[in-house]
Formats: C-alpha cells, structure tokens, sequence
C-alpha cells in the first residue's frame, strides 16, 4: 500500500507499515492508531488533508490469531526491500517537513543509532528533507498500559507535531 495525500505536501508522515484495517481498507493510518493521529494532528493545529500519510513497509505482516490478524514487526530484509517506493514517494513529493512516526520508520530513514525515546523532536537536515524529525507512533500510545502514560503520550505527540507545525508555519 502506498501513501495517501497531495502530490505537493509539505509535510510527510511516515509509520512503520498498514495495519490490520489499513490493509483491510488500502488507505493509510484509518484505523485506531490513525484516529489518535487524526485527535494529535488536531490540536497541533495540522490539517491531515494537507498532509502525506505513508509507511516505511508496504504490507501488513501478521499472523493468524483465531480470526484476529495479529500485527508482526517488519524484519530488516523487508524494511530494505520496500525502502526504495518510499524513497520514490518522497522524491515526487519532495517535502519541506519529514516526522518519523515510532522506532521502525526513525531507523529505516535516521539510521539504527537514533532513539525515538530520547531524540523525539530534535530537528535534524537530510536528504530527505530539510526539516526531518520522529516522534511516537500512535499506535505506541495506544499500546501503553496505563490511562496516565496514555495522556502523557498523546501530550509527548501533540507538543512534537507542534514544533513541526510551527517549522511549517516560518517556512510559508
């Protein structure tokens, strides 16, 4: 599944891989990780419409769980092999703006030293774009065990979209 959104975005999203009703649907980020990015963007002050959604990974990898597919990480060999369409994407699109959402698509585009966990939100120059960041992926803070560290997330979110928000906004 390739990415969604105007050829001419200023701002690309990039997530690990399609989950189960991405897959299901063949539209980025609708299911229930995409409907917190959706609150996220929100309050940050983003328009998704105005945004490319896309991932690192191309398919959903799971395994059969009764009649649940349940979501598998995608391995380096398959992060490799679909990295050239996302490098296709992003130079059609050639973005002012690029947030890594989660640990999978800041390794694929950083490089496997960077750490989500302690350089969220550091603006770095690639190749990529001129603006390139990562941040948590939401389906991360729907995965966490408690309703506080839930909140504390969605803050962590919200606060690194608008850093991106206001890069945007001083790029206009």
């Amino acid at each position: 599944m390739f990415g969604e959104g105007p050829r001419k975005a200023r701002l690309v999203l990039v997530g690990e891989q399609p989950g189960d009703q991405e897959d299901l649907s063949g539209r980025p980020f609708v299911g229930p990780a995409g409907r917190l990015l959706d609150r996220a963007l929100a309050e940050a002050k983003i328009a998704r419409e105005d945004t490319y959604l896309t991932n690192v990974v191309k398919h959903f990898k799971w395994i059969p769980k009764g009649k649940r597919r349940l979501h598998q990480s995608p391995n380096a060999r398959e992060i490799g092999a679909c990295l050239p369409w996302l490098e296709a994407e992003l130079d059609l699109i050639r973005p002012h703006v690029l947030v890594c959402l989660g640990a999978t698509a800041a390794k694929a585009m950083l490089g496997p030293k960077f750490r989500v966990s302690s350089d969220h939100g550091t603006l770095i120059e690639s190749r990529w774009a001129p603006v390139v960041t990562a941040t948590l992926h939401p389906s991360a803070i729907l995965r966490l065990r408690t309703e506080d560290d839930r909140k504390r997330g969605m803050q962590q979110l919200v606060e690194d979209l608008s850093v991106i928000a206001r890069a945007l906004a001083q790029s206009a």
